[in-house]
């Protein structure tokens, strides 16, 4: 192991620990010891922890928490960016001071996390933050920038396409909406009719979601759409096959399936995904809104109003 580690780092570390599943009462801040890098490892100094609607539905029940290999007692959140620390032995690309983002599943919200150094395996990561994307921002991308950019794979935007994306204001939303307009498309983006210029500063044009979606669409697109990604249940979906749009072009990254349609998962992204997600940040192609910050201790704050799924962007934890 290469001895390059901060010298404070080597007694009791706080991290989110939960010892029964449910809400966000029952998040706490633990002692923990400091995790230490083994082989092919990396230990980071936690600098910022984005939340995601997936962070507090898998601590909801222990059938949940088992689908995702989850069991008590449990850290908290996934999304991070920092600074390595630690370097264990065999490990090429990233030194001791790198700045490095990723995921460390259900363990982010902590002063370090130890994750793999080559990359390879969704939520146990450090990819090198580039020049110009900030920790928060580096933050933001794991879940949300994977799984939109799943979502348009899977029905694949391009530039003669006009696409239905609901939920568009929502964390998941604020990368589909843009990562479609540098594709080329027109986008059209659900939200709340307080939502309406946020979407228009993203780049879609705003519609209420909501009953009689499908009508307002079509008259604000009397040529009809392409495609469409639904972010948040199924009502979008429903609209879009309502206005002729075929099963193969319609995805959804809820837990409700709809038969015919192809759901997206983040996890299987292509290859490369952060690292062009955040070249995109880097070269002001992208960018992420952070709705609000919070420190560690207010973190039952920061998940009630993530959870509460009005949030226009992103929550991110600051450590």
């Amino acid at each position: 192991m290469q001895e390059q580690r901060d010298q404070s780092a080597t007694g009791g570390s706080r991290a989110v620990r939960l010892e029964a599943f449910g809400g966000p009462e029952v998040l706490d801040i633990g002692d923990v010891p400091v995790p230490q890098a083994g082989p092919g490892q990396v230990r980071v100094r936690v600098t910022a922890a984005g939340l995601n609607p997936m962070d507090w539905f898998m601590i909801t029940d222990a059938d949940t928490a088992a689908r995702f290999g989850l069991s008590l007692p449990a850290g908290f959140g996934t999304d991070y960016a920092g600074v390595v620390d630690q370097v264990g032995d065999g490990v090429s690309g990233i030194a001791h001071g790198d700045r490095v983002f990723g995921g460390a599943l259900s363990r982010a919200v902590a002063d370090f996390v130890v994750v793999e150094a080559a990359g390879e395996i969704a939520a146990n990561e450090a990819y090198l933050t580039p020049d110009g994307v900030d920790d928060r921002t580096a933050a933001t991308l794991t879940i949300a920038g994977r799984t939109a950019s799943a979502a348009l794979d899977v029905v694949g935007v391009g530039p003669d396409d006009t696409v239905l994306i609901g939920g568009a204001a929502g964390g998941v939303g604020v990368f589909a909406v843009q990562l479609a307009r540098i594709a080329g498309a027109r986008v059209i983006g659900t939200g709340s009719a307080a939502s309406a210029e946020f979407l228009r500063e993203l780049g879609a044009e705003p519609v209420t979601y909501g009953d009689g979606l499908a009508d307002r669409v079509r008259a604000l697109v009397p040529s009809g759409v392409t495609a469409a990604l639904d972010l948040h249940g199924t009502e979008t979906a429903h609209a879009a096959r309502e206005l002729g749009v075929p099963d193969a072009r319609i995805t959804t990254i809820a837990s409700q399936a709809l038969d015919g349609i192809t759901p997206a998962n983040g996890a299987n992204a292509a290859p490369g995904t952060l690292e062009s997600l955040a070249g995109l940040v880097a070269a002001g192609r992208l960018r992420v809104p952070v709705a609000a910050n919070f420190p560690i201790e207010q973190i039952r704050t920061a998940v009630e109003l993530q959870a509460g799924r009005h949030v226009k962007g992103k929550v991110v934890i600051d450590l």
